[in-house]
Formats: C-alpha cells, sequence, structure tokens
C-alpha cells in the first residue's frame, strides 16, 4: 500500500500426492474456484486459503443496501464502535457482518499503523498478523465516487478519505478480503478502497491514543512512519448489531 495493500498471501499446508494419482482425482485438483451465485460473486482463493476456516459468505439476490449496522470492536486500547452504511457498499458491508458473526475478528492485531504527511489509518483484520492473510475468499470493489480532492494533490488523483473513514485495504482491482483501515486524520489517497462505514465518536478517542502511541520502528522501516503501532492494538471481541 502506500496504498494500503493486502496481499492476501497465507501459510499453504502442502499435500502430498502419489505419482500415481487417478485421472479424477487431477481432474478434482484442477476444479475451478467456488463462487457464489448472487450479485457479491465471493469468489474462492485457493492459492491464497483462509488465515482463519470461514464460509463463503451468503449472497443473496437482493442483497441489503439500506440501513446501517452498528459493530462494536472491543480492543485492549478501547472500544471501537463503527456505524457500517450498507449503500455506500452492500457487498462489503454484507461480508465484513458475515465475518464478524464468525468470529473472524476476534483475538487478532491491528498489524499496520501509518504516520505518513497524507496517511494516517490504523490497518486490521488479519488473523495471521503478519498482513498477508485473508479469508480465502475475494469480493468486487465498490468504490467511492463523490470524495473531495486532496489539495495536496495537483493531479488531481488522490483524495480526502477523511478522518473516521472504514475502508477495505486490497491488493489491486477487485481483491478485498478480509483486511480494513480506519482513518484516524484525513488521508490522501486515490479512489481505489471501499468505502464501507464510519468510526464513532468513542472509537475517534481510541485510534487517537493508539495514533499518540507512534510506530513500532523496525528494520523495514526504522523511520517509525510505516508499522506495527508502538501500542500493540488488538481486537479482543468484535460483535455485530443487525
Amino acid at each position: 500500500m502506500s496504498n494500503l495493500r493486502a496481499t492476501g498471501v497465507a501459510l499453504i499446508a502442502g499435500v502430498l500426492v502419489t505419482t500415481g494419482a487417478t485421472p479424477a482425482f487431477a481432474a478434482a485438483a484442477a476444479a475451478p474456484p467456488r463462487v457464489t451465485p448472487g450479485p457479491c460473486q465471493y469468489t474462492e482463493t485457493p492459492d491464497e486459503p483462509a488465515a482463519r476456516p470461514v464460509p463463503l459468505p451468503p449472497d443473496p439476490r437482493h442483497t441489503p443496501s439500506r440501513g446501517t449496522v452498528d459493530v462494536d470492536l472491543k480492543t485492549n486500547r478501547g472500544p471501537i464502535p463503527l456505524t457500517l452504511i450498507r449503500s455506500k457498499a452492500p457487498c462489503t458491508v454484507q461480508s465484513f457482518v458475515h465475518l464478524v458473526e464468525h468470529r473472524f475478528y476476534d483475538k487478532t492485531i491491528c498489524h499496520r499503523l501509518t504516520a505518513y504527511p497524507t496517511l494516517k489509518v490504523l490497518q486490521c483484520g488479519d488473523p495471521s498478523g503478519t498482513g498477508e492473510g485473508g479469508p480465502g475468499y475475494r469480493f468486487k470493489d465498490e468504490l467511492p465516487t463523490d470524495l473531495k480532492p486532496a489539495p495536496t494533490d495537483p493531479t488531481g488523483a488522490r483524495k480526502i478519505y477523511p478522518r473516521g473513514t472504514v475502508a477495505m485495504a486490497n491488493a489491486g482491482p477487485d481483491t478485498n478480503g478480509s483486511q480494513f483501515f480506519l482513518v484516524y486524520a484525513d488521508s490522501a489517497l486515490r479512489p481505489n478502497y471501499s468505502i464501507f462505514g464510519a468510526v464513532d465518536r468513542a472509537g475517534l478517542a481510541t485510534l487517537d491514543r493508539i495514533a499518540a502511541g507512534g510506530v513500532a520502528p523496525s528494520p523495514d522501516d526504522p523511520t517509525g512512519v510505516d508499522g506495527p503501532p508502538a501500542l500493540t492494538t488488538k481486537i479482543l471481541k468484535a460483535k455485530a448489531h443487525c
């Protein structure tokens, strides 16, 4: 990411296959990934298996696109209540609630904090804690079209993701999975990240405390502007109120 990428790569379990594999086994191994039949088309990623077991989300013909869903992220640093907005990104909200209800986010760390002048976010959603894990499926972008231009970018390509935004991290077009980011100060990004909710006031106070702790310097980033939060942040439990 300078760009909020989520590689979606997890450890792949090896499979021992005898040299005399049957044609039926070979055909099964070559089977295409499963895709849900509804408009969201959640698609299995066999080469990027789930960091924590979870089924594909439901995908009804009429994906809920009205109203909001409240989600409480209980963290060791304080509460982070979220309001998810179905009209902005119905497939994204549906997937996020599905992962919450399957306890995918429980007992996971927020693995990345950025403190660049124009990018200030906390990134979470990977049970492996590496920034490479996902749910074993991907789904399409639902990109914003109403963001204001970033005054720091004279080309107009970057837009303002305002403080309090909840958006999906990704590894390129239509590669959304489980990783998401919370914007604690206005940030300038290309509008390539699906926005699906907002952080409530209590959550912003928690984010401010985490951000004030700074970034833990690492060999990859000795400057301390992009890396794990110095105040280790763990989602203890996520709960949706549908």
